[in-house]
Parts: structure tokens; sequence; C-alpha cells
């Protein structure tokens, strides 16, 4: 008998409908009824390729005797966090605020009817390991101390929101200034690891935008420290494992410091945001490695993440044999795989791609390549694309998001400046997902196949989809671009802008829009630099809002820049300024690669009916030259 889940369109909630627990999807329904029946509530959350999600619910909610404890004593319900960023970033802070420390998923919250948070934790196994206690257990003192003694949970409840949400907030304000660039960069040097790339232990994550402030921090002080830690760094996450040297793409993180052992869902995100770095870096290089990779992760993402227009939000990390499977290598099927294809020493390419008997993971092998220029590396590598083709591919949540298309289509409008072939599938999938996602001018936050969206979106959607709109101008120097720009940034004043402070999201939890970058960039941050562009493209004046919403953050900023990498660009950008670089349009094409070497790195592009060159800011031209090289000279004196 399936539960409340099964009217659902979310394919994470749909995979909940048939389990024996009786969930709820948030809303009125399931806590009007925890009121009226007074009975905590137990929300969980978590999203389709999340690994942990699966074997909670295989161990705990498909177990009928937990499910029995829960539908007895509980109101349980499942939030897809994908679905609802709102909910899911409320419920983080909660969990944060509890128990001293960042969560994850699954998250599990337990409330008061009237939704105050009294216990929290993350994957809770059936019985007592890992020194937790186990769910059965926990729910079972949960029930008795709810009966015995409910108004002390309320009051714990209360305490933690009043912590949450304090009514005197201290602003901390210091000057800002371009010391912020050699802060931030002593820092991410301190932090590095230089064994093996990238930053701290394991388990490690891409900080992408880490890596895209140094690019640009990099061009001001030309630190050939710095050029080392990108490219180790870029070259370590590539070996394979992390990066998925068969299919392309690259997995959500590392779970070792080698980059090895992947967490093997592929997140959209992750492939989008890391295409744009092996880009950035290859424009900064000329190594072609890292143009191949970004091509092949755009590509990937084509080939197995969409439906020809827009992009699904992530690709499992489990198949139906056990986790990775679809990822891993049997050493004797290798071997004759590569026989069959024609390879006469097959154990000796086996071994320079880490493929052995014994394996690199649970017995089997992670593909994993350090040699250059490997004899016969293409033959191996359809050889085994041959293997998974024999293979069930892992499940694809084919949720659309708004931010997270918006990510995708950017990177395929800046693969458009060194590969024409991307802007006309940019320019349709950005039409697209405006057409399928702002209805009656209202932007929404996600959809699922022809289902009509229900969620507004939230700040992230406004500030990503702007970002990509203005990316697309300076791609194709399209005016409507702009002008649909200024729409979205508008009305995401309008909706999250309150008393010099932005909001992520204000419908039935308010949450802050912080400056730290997690997943991906924060909001915040992508958001203030659109309209620092908007600022210095149009007659609009946003500047008091930039400089009150960086103003208030800046102590933080100014005192730990690392912590939050690309508010520390904008930071950057603010006191540096963006530049408009003004010629005819084919001048703007006839010279795109000596552009796109340019030093300084905050350049807006503006066709015109001049065949000079104009250097501009904010409402005035400060440089003219007849020609490239010359306004090229104009434009690296704002280096110094």
């Amino acid at each position: 008998m399936p539960n409340h889940l099964i009217n659902e369109t979310s394919p994470y909630l749909l995979a909940h409908a048939n389990n024996p627990v009786e969930w709820y999807p948030w809303g009125s329904e399931s806590i009007n009824k925890a009121v009226m029946e007074n009975k905590p509530i137990f929300v969980s959350i978590g999203y389709s390729s999340c690994h942990w999600c699966h074997v909670m619910e295989e161990e705990s909610f498909e177990n009928k005797d937990i499910a029995k404890i829960l539908n007895e004593n509980f109101i349980s319900i499942k939030v897809d966090r994908e679905e609802r960023p709102d909910i899911d970033k409320y419920f983080q802070e909660v969990y944060s605020l509890m128990n001293g420390r960042s969560g994850g998923w699954p998250t599990s919250i337990f409330l008061t009817p009237d939704l105050k948070p009294f216990y929290s934790a993350t994957y809770i196994p059936p019985t007592p390991k890992y020194g937790i206690m186990g769910f059965s257990e926990l729910l079972d003192v949960i029930t008795k101390r709810y009966k015995e003694n409910e108004s002390l949970l309320r009051e714990k409840g209360r305490e933690v929101l009043e912590f949450l949400s304090p009514k005197n907030i201290k602003i901390e304000a210091t000057k800002l200034d371009l010391s912020i660039i050699d802060r931030y960069t002593t820092q991410a040097k301190s932090l590095y690891d230089k064994n093996f790339g990238g930053f701290g232990d394991s388990p490690k994550f891409p900080q992408v935008s880490t890596y895209t402030t140094l690019i640009d921090f990099y061009k001001f002080n030309n630190d050939n420290d710095l050029l080392i830690l990108i490219k180790n760094s870029l070259d370590s996450m590539i070996k394979g494992g992390f990066y998925d040297l068969v299919d392309g793409g690259f997995c959500r993180y590392s779970t070792d410091e080698k980059w090895l052992i992947p967490h093997f869902e592929k997140m959209t995100y992750d492939n989008a945001l890391l295409c744009e770095l092996y880009l950035k870096t290859y424009i900064l290089t000329d190594d072609v490695r890292y143009k191949k990779i970004a091509l092949d992760t755009a590509d990937f993402m084509l080939k197995f993440m969409g439906d020809g227009k827009l992009f699904y939000s992530a690709s499992d990390a489990d198949s139906k044999d056990g986790e990775g499977e679809y990822f891993i290598y049997d050493y004797d099927e290798a071997i004759l795989a590569f026989k069959d294809a024609g390879i006469k020493d097959a154990k000796t390419l086996a071994k320079q791609l880490d493929i052995t008997k014994n394996g690199n993971f649970e017995g089997k092998s992670i593909v994993n390549c350090k040699e250059k220029d490997m004899p016969n590396y293409d033959i191996a590598i359809n050889a085994l694309k041959g293997i998974r083709e024999r293979k069930e591919y892992p499940f694809i949540d084919k949720k659309i998001i708004v931010a997270w298309n918006a990510m995708m289509i950017n990177s395929l409008f800046l693969l458009g400046q060194i590969d024409e072939i991307y802007i006309n599938q940019a320019k349709d999938s950005l039409a697209y997902l405006i057409k399928k996602l702002y209805i009656n001018h209202t932007l929404y936050h996600s959809t699922i196949e022809e289902n009509e969206p229900k969620i507004e979106a939230f700040l992230e959607d406004y500030a990503y989809l702007a970002n990509t709109l203005l990316v697309a101008y300076n791609t194709t120097y399209e005016k409507s671009y702009i002008d649909f720009a200024i729409i979205l940034a508008n009305d995401a004043i309008k909706k999250f802008y309150r008393n010099y402070e932005w909001e992520f999201a204000n419908g039935e939890f308010t949450t802050k829009a912080e400056i730290y970058d997690t997943s991906y960039p924060s909001a915040l941050a992508v958001m203030i630099d659109v309209l620092l562009r908007l600022d210095t493209l149009s007659e609009l004046d946003y500047s008091e809002i930039i400089f009150k919403s960086i103003e208030r953050h800046s102590h933080s900023l100014m005192r730990q820049p690392i912590s939050s990498p690309l508010m520390s660009s904008v930071v950057s950008k603010y006191l540096k300024k963006y530049v408009i670089l003004k010629t005819s349009k084919d001048n703007l094409i006839n010279f795109k690669n000596e552009i796109l070497k340019l030093n300084y790195p905050y350049i807006i592009l503006e066709a015109n009916n001049d065949d000079s060159w104009s250097a501009c800011g904010k409402g005035a031209c400060f440089a003219h030259a007849p020609n490239f090289n010359e306004i090229k000279m104009e434009l690296d004196k704002l280096n110094s």
C-alpha cells in the first residue's frame, strides 16, 4: 500500500512511496496532523543520488519494525533537498547549531508539532554502530521523553530557534582594500596539499571557486607558486577516479586524499563549474589537456545528463549491484576486453591503468592513469566503454533546476568562445530554460518532465540565471540578454533584499544568504557580481545595494577571505572595477583569442559601429586606441 508520497513528482520522494513508513511530503496536511494528534515530527532530508540516503532507506525505512514505531509515534515527512533547498538550508543550519559541525545527507531532524527542533542527526544506523545509537533505540528514547516531558523538548527547541535567529546582530565593518588578494593567496597556499593537490585531507571536494579566484588573482601578481598550485591540483583531479576517464565527467568528491576513490554520484553543478575551471586554466596556460577535459566534460553532460535541451540534476552513486559497480572493473574482464581489441600486451596496459587482480576498490579497479602519452590508451578506453555498455547505467534524476542548468549553460557559452559549435546549443538551452520555468513573469525553481513547476525560485536561481544572461551577452553581444538580466536582478532585489540584508528564501522558512561557498559558489556573491556588471553596463544605479551588501560582511572577508572565494573575488571586482571593452563586432570576432588572453580579468565586451577601441567604466570612457595592441597596453596598466 503506497504512502502519501505516491502523488509527488520528485524521483527521490517517489522512491520512498512504497516504504512501510507512512511518509508525508512537506506541507500543511502533515503538520496539521502532528498538531491534531500531538505527535513529534520526524523530518528526513535527502536526494536521489545520495548513497547514504539509500543505505538508511534499505536498513531502516524498509524495516517493518522501525516503520511501526515511526507510524505509531511520529508524523514522518520526506524532503527532497534539491526540490526544496530552502527547507534543507534551514535544517542544515539547525543541525550545525545543535551539533557544532556541518551536516550532510541524509539529514534527520526531530521537531515538536509546532516545528521546534529538539534532536538532529545525519545517517542513523538501525542498530548501534560507528559509536551511534541505533535508530530503533533512538525512536524509543524520543517517544518516551516526548510523552514524559514534552514541555522540556519544546523549550529546548525554542532556545535553538532563538540562537538561530538572534534579535540583535552586531555588524562588524572594516575597510575594504586590495590587500585581500595577498591574504587570500597566502591562505590558499597554507591549505594546499603539495603531495596530491587540492586543499586539506580527505574527503576532498573540488572547491572550484577557490581556483577560479586564484586564476584572477594570479593575473595581478604573476606569482608562479600560484600557477603551480592550480596546475598540480587540476592535474591530480583528472588522473582517474574523481574524474571518470571512460565516460568523462566528474564525480561528487573524492573519499581519499589522492582523488582516486570517488563518491560516484555525478552532479550537474560540479560538472558545469569544473568545465568552466578547466577552460579558464587552458586559456591561462595554453595547455591543451585542460581544453580537452573542458570539452569532454561538456560532451559528457550533453550525452548522458540531458534531453538535448536542458540538464538533469544528478546520476546515482549506486547501481543495482552495489555502490559504484557501473564504474569499476574486474581484472579478468578488462584483460579479455583489451585482447579482443587487439592489444598484445594487455597485462602491461592494465597495470598502467591501475587495473589489478587485487583491485583498488573493494576487490575491483577504478581506472587510474598516472602516465602521459600511453600507447594504446584510446583503444583501451574504448574497450572499457564496451564493458560498461553491457551494464545498466545508474539512475538519473531528471529534475530540471534553474540554477544548476544556468551553470551548465554558462559553461557552454564560455566554450563557445573557443569552439563556436557550443554557442547555438547554449542559446537554445537558455531560451528553453526560460520558456519552461519563467511563467507569467514568475521564475520557478525546478520541474521534471512535463509537470508544471510549483515551487517559486530562490535567490540562487535568480543569481545564476542572471549571471548566465550576462555571459550570453558577453559572447553574442545581443542586448536582449542584458534586458532580461535587469528584470531578474530587480525582481531579486524586491523579493530577497531587506534592510541591507539578502535572504536565500523567505517562504515557510526565512534563511539568510551566506557569503560562504559550499557545494557551489554563494548565491549572494553571484548576485552582487551580477549587480556590479549591470551597474557598469546600464543606466541603473545599484551602487548603494552593492556597497551595503559587501560592507556588512567586510570584517569576515578581510580576515578570512579563503572561506568565501567568490565573494573575495567580488570585493576585488568592486575595488578594481569592471571595464567595458568597446569596438565593432567584427573586431570582437577577429580578435577573440587575443581578448581572452588579456591580463586584466574583469572585462565586459560591447559591440558598436566603431572600428577603433575604447575602454570604459561606469558612465565614461578612459582610454581610446586605433588598434587592439594599443588598447591592450592601456588595459595592462590596470593590473599594477
